[in-house]
This record gives C-alpha cells, sequence and structure tokens, in this order.
C-alpha cells in the first residue's frame, strides 16, 4: 500500500498551489479520503475530506472557501485545490485512506507547504 503525496513548496501569500495524492496498493475507489495538516509544535489537524464516490466533501472552518477537496478514482488520485494561501496554512500535508467496516487507515508521507513572502 502506498500513497504518495505531491505538490508541495514554497508559495506565497495569496497564491495557490494544488497538492495530489496518488495511491496504489488497495482498492482507491472502496475508500474514503482525507487531507490532514500538520504545523511544527502543533497537533495534527483534519482540512478536508471526501466520500469513496466523490461526494460529500468537507473542510475545516479554517480553510472554507479556500481550499477544494476531489477525487479521481480512474487514476487513483486525490486532490486538494489550496487558494487564498496565507502564512498560517504552513504546514506538512498529509493524506489519509479509510474505511469503517473493517477500520483501516492509511497514511502518505506528506509534503511541506511552505506560505511565505
Amino acid at each position: 500500500v502506498q500513497l504518495v503525496e505531491s505538490g508541495g513548496g514554497l508559495v506565497q501569500p495569496g497564491g495557490s498551489v494544488r497538492l495530489s495524492c496518488a495511491a496504489s496498493g488497495f482498492t482507491f475507489s472502496t475508500y474514503a479520503m482525507s487531507w490532514y495538516r500538520q504545523a511544527p509544535g502543533k497537533e495534527r489537524e483534519l482540512v478536508a475530506g471526501i466520500n469513496s464516490a466523490g461526494g460529500s466533501p468537507n473542510y475545516a472552518d479554517s480553510v472554507k472557501g479556500r481550499f477544494t477537496i476531489s477525487r479521481d478514482n480512474a487514476k487513483n488520485t486525490v486532490y486538494l485545490q489550496m487558494n487564498s494561501l496565507k502564512p498560517e496554512d504552513t504546514a506538512v500535508y498529509y493524506c489519509k485512506a479509510y474505511r469503517f467496516a473493517p477500520r483501516i487507515d492509511y497514511w502518505g508521507q506528506g509534503t511541506q507547504v511552505t506560505v511565505s513572502s
């Protein structure tokens, strides 16, 4: 099982970046997907989630209206479009695949996003 995030980097405040998470080794289309982030000295927090069919996107209040989660089950990939970025969005971003019956979680290794001028 692998989840490989990409697309992170240094971006200026107000800028945009799209993260990708490519999955392999499991039946991607049967798992819900989420993006989390962890800033230095802080706990990992949920940013956005989407169900296995690509519906019911949900977002943390801090990113609503700026971030969009989507998925392409044909490509086994989930995306996070991040717009109007702020310095407080700086963090390592992780994707997670999960299902509830049975309970299974898979995590990626993370990609760094730094928002700075």
